[in-house]
């Protein structure tokens, strides 16, 4: 079970009704795993078919973050999981992968699993006994959330594996602007289907967060304000295409979107009309970086990446939100916090990737309770969820929840695109009146 702590600053009372919000899952802690031939079974007895397309860090993790899809699922299942294809183009990787699984504990989970290079040639060569029951999207975004051939993988499973439940990474996609209505219809089709899916917003089912509802909901507040701030350590990103707005679509799109999902979370829809956003350029003076890992010269100025976004909006409730990201610290820890105001409360998530820490603030009580989360793992949580929403498990109805479906997730991307898009109508409007003063 995770550790929880409260404490109280200029107190040393506990606060007990936020002590009594326990764990809804235990944590994943690896010195502490046995193989998966000793452990039950978890919630069925059957097999558990699952196909994986990405063989990338998101699905078999990186020493750059806690992500690794395979690690959740093959500890949610244990013995049940069969993981019947891992799809890649990059043959050469996925058979690395998959290599290294079937060398360790894991090996009864991929002793059978077939790469394919392609979604259709898997298609082409299934057999009856292959059909998944979960087919989890980790390919990169730019592949996906479209239309488009090639980039319509959710259109081809639909087609292929009707009802067979999706799990698509975030954010949906990293296509053009013009492109968000496929999203939208995508989303339509997903729902009229009646096909489970489930978009990777991690962080909506941190403990941490599920308390700040759950604050909210029991004193029946009304968001006034959110605040996010995200500073990334981008000494350590050494990815190209990060780096490259015509390859990630900038890091509000592509990093962002995680604040901009849990500002939408707690604040509700926001009012597309009402963004506004400065950004802080490469080219500028206070813009200027000295340990990117990249050479940052061959990509062309106008995809370079801006060095701080500075936006403000709108929610159609009337209430107000901000998010700063910055591209701005080094070594390896992030820098992100999360702050929700209504009457009389103060909520506040800080590190909320490792180490969650919630402030709150409360009527009648200047002294903040502090809420320590030491083992938490949202990525199993919500790869948990998933699992128990299809097998149907009724012993955990109340906790076994999607939340984050592929429209809300649409919804983000809307709002990502809006701020990066603001900030570029800010800076052709800052260019035009110094090219008119000049003149």
């Amino acid at each position: 079970m995770f550790a929880q702590r409260s404490e109280r600053r200029g107190s040393s009372r506990r606060d007990s009704a936020a002590q009594s919000v326990g764990s809804r899952r235990p944590s994943i802690d690896p010195s502490r795993l046995v193989p998966m031939d000793k452990v039950a079974a978890i919630g069925g007895s059957s097999h558990f078919n699952v196909v994986f397309i990405g063989a990338g860090n998101i699905m078999f993790g990186s020493d750059e973050g806690p992500w690794n899809h395979s690690f959740r699922f093959e500890h949610k299942l244990g013995p049940r999981l069969k993981v019947v294809a891992l799809i890649d183009p990059a043959i050469e990787r996925a058979t690395a992968v998959l290599q290294k699984k079937c060398e360790s504990f894991v090996i009864s989970a991929y002793q059978d699993t077939r790469v394919f290079k392609t979604f259709e040639d898997f298609v082409r060569n299934m057999s009856p006994h292959d059909k998944p029951r979960a087919i989890i999207v980790g390919s990169p975004p730019m592949f996906r959330g479209s239309l488009q051939a090639g980039r319509d993988i959710e259109l081809q499973i639909l087609k292929h594996f009707p009802g067979v439940a999706m799990f698509i990474e975030k954010p949906i996609t990293t296509g053009p602007e013009g492109e968000i209505s496929d999203g939208f219809k995508i989303a339509k089709m997903i729902q009229d289907s009646h096909t489970t899916c489930s978009v990777g917003y991690m962080l909506r089912y941190l403990k941490a967060v599920q308390m700040m509802k759950q604050i909210i909901n029991d004193n029946n507040l009304t968001v006034m304000s959110t605040i996010a701030r995200y500073a990334c350590a981008y000494e350590s990103i050494a990815k190209p295409d990060w780096w490259d707005k015509s390859k990630s679509a900038g890091p509000i799109i592509e990093q962002g979107t995680h604040f901009c999902d849990l500002s939408r979370y707690f604040g509700g829809e926001v009012d597309i009309d009402t963004v506004q956003a400065h950004s802080l350029e490469w080219d500028e003076n206070a813009g200027l970086l000295t340990k990117i890992a990249i050479d940052e010269s061959k990509i062309l100025p106008e995809n370079r990446i801006p060095r701080v976004t500075a936006a403000v909006w709108k929610y159609d409730s009337g209430a107000v939100g901000s998010f700063t990201h910055l591209v701005a610290l080094q070594g390896h820890n992030y820098s992100c916090e999360f702050e929700v105001y209504a009457d009389g409360y103060s909520l506040k998530l800080v590190n909320p990737y490792v180490q969650p820490v919630l402030y709150i603030r409360k009527p009648g009580d200047d002294n903040e309770t502090t809420m320590r989360f030491a083992d938490d793992d949202p990525f199993f949580s919500e790869v948990s969820n998933l699992i128990d929403v299809i097998e149907d498990i009724d012993e955990d109805a109340a906790e076994a929840q999607i939340l984050s479906s592929y429209e809300d997730a649409v919804r983000t991307y809307q709002f990502t695109w809006a701020i990066r898009k603001a900030t570029e109508r800010a800076r052709a409007a800052k260019i035009k009146n110094q090219a008119s003063a000049e003149a």
